[in-house]
């Protein structure tokens, strides 16, 4: 049974933000004692030390407002007093002085840095989205299995890493030899508007064929379907990716992007965006887009590709221009009308991260042992 909904002006919702803001503030007091260890050398390239100190010092501060609102409105003080604990021991162990320092590089780190700005920056613009503009309002942020879906998103940022070294090992082994200096210097030479667009679509495109072919051949179904298993759509949603199905899609979406050479800047303005997006678009919100819902896929558009109608199954694969699913005749949305649900029907799919990871390696959705010639319908 799902918990009840959170509701705004109880208290709960205070306490939690505290806690978060806290625990993530000490998992930062550890990133800068061990940043050769725990943070990524790409990423550092892109934030300072200093911008890092003064977010830390603001999400302590506002840990401390956050649970003493907790404290005055709850009826239970027990969000409001861990948050109170973990915002004294942030501060014991260093909040508000600790330094950066120079980082020895290192072969292989884990991402804590990526996974706490990433983190920190979704809660900031969905939390309130889904609170203020709900699409199923009875739906609660704590849902069964809300901390499988965390799981999720904490595993493919700590592992960033490696994700990224195996991503581009396709693209480097078929193309690695080619010499592709001229096309890089002629991509790179237009604008950067012209370079982000082209990055954003070549890459949906080769999306959408992978997409496409993971629903419709019967092995690699077993794992895009853990994907669709989740009947509780919100921005945690999209976490829930099986690490074949992250692969072998990243990989494929990447060669595009190899091939093409698109200057540093468009790269990370498009990854960026690629992650805010893909949020978005698995997101408890029934927010209006008007008619940029015909030129960009939206919650209304992601959330029929996941839809428990038979009737409505192999739609809407593009995961960012709706236009390919026009051109190649999978496009489906219905006016403001949304799906009755989401997930797979008469599917027993195990609980947990661990149990769906090795899953699909045994049986298929329907939980019998897949057969030879057998064909996901989804």
């Amino acid at each position: 049974m799902s918990n009840p909904r959170v509701r705004i002006g109880e208290g709960k919702i205070s306490g939690i933000l505290s806690i978060f803001l806290a625990a993530s503030s000490l998992l930062g007091i550890l990133c800068f004692k061990f940043p050769e260890l725990l943070t990524t050398a790409d990423l550092r390239k892109i934030y300072s030390a200093e911008f890092v100190e003064k977010l830390m010092f603001v999400a302590i501060a506002l840990s401390f407002v956050f649970s003493i609102v907790s404290f005055l409105l709850s009826k239970k003080k027990r969000y409001a007093t861990i948050g109170i604990i973990l915002c004294a021991l942030a501060i014991f162990l260093g909040g508000f002085t600790v330094e950066g320092r120079a980082v020895q590089q290192t072969q292989w780190s884990l991402g804590l840095d990526w996974l706490l700005l990433d983190l920190l920056l979704m809660v900031i613009i969905f939390v309130p989205i889904e609170l203020a503009f709900p699409k199923n309002e009875e739906q609660s942020r704590f849902h069964p299995e809300w901390r499988t879906d965390l799981l999720y998103f904490t595993v493919s940022h700590l592992f960033i890493q490696l994700f990224g070294v195996i991503t581009r090992e396709p693209a480097v082994f078929l193309f690695g030899d080619l010499n592709l200096d001229g096309v890089h210097q002629w991509v790179q030479s237009t604008p950067f508007v012209v370079q982000l667009l082209g990055a954003l679509l070549v890459s949906d495109l080769f999306q959408y064929w992978t997409h496409r072919f993971f629903h419709s051949h019967q092995y690699l179904w077993r794992f895009h379907s853990i994907h669709h298993s989740t009947k509780n759509m919100d921005w945690l949603a999209g976490s829930r990716t099986h690490f074949i199905d992250i692969f072998v899609t990243r990989s494929m979406s990447f060669i595009p992007i190899y091939i093409l050479g698109f200057s540093s800047l468009a790269f990370n303005v498009f990854v960026v965006v690629l992650a805010i997006h893909a949020v978005l678009i698995h997101a408890n919100t029934n927010i209006r887009f008007g008619f940029l819902k015909y030129i960009i896929t939206t919650p209304q558009y992601h959330h029929w590709h996941h839809c428990v109608e038979p009737e409505f199954y192999g739609k809407n694969f593009a995961v960012m221009f709706p236009i390919l699913d026009m051109i190649f005749g999978t496009y489906h949305l219905p006016g403001d009308q949304w799906p009755s649900g989401t997930g797979l029907e008469n599917v027993a799919f195990p609980k947990g991260f661990l149990k769906q990871s090795v899953y699909p390696f045994k049986w298929n959705p329907s939980n019998k042992v897949l057969k030879a010639d057998e064909e996901s319908q989804r």
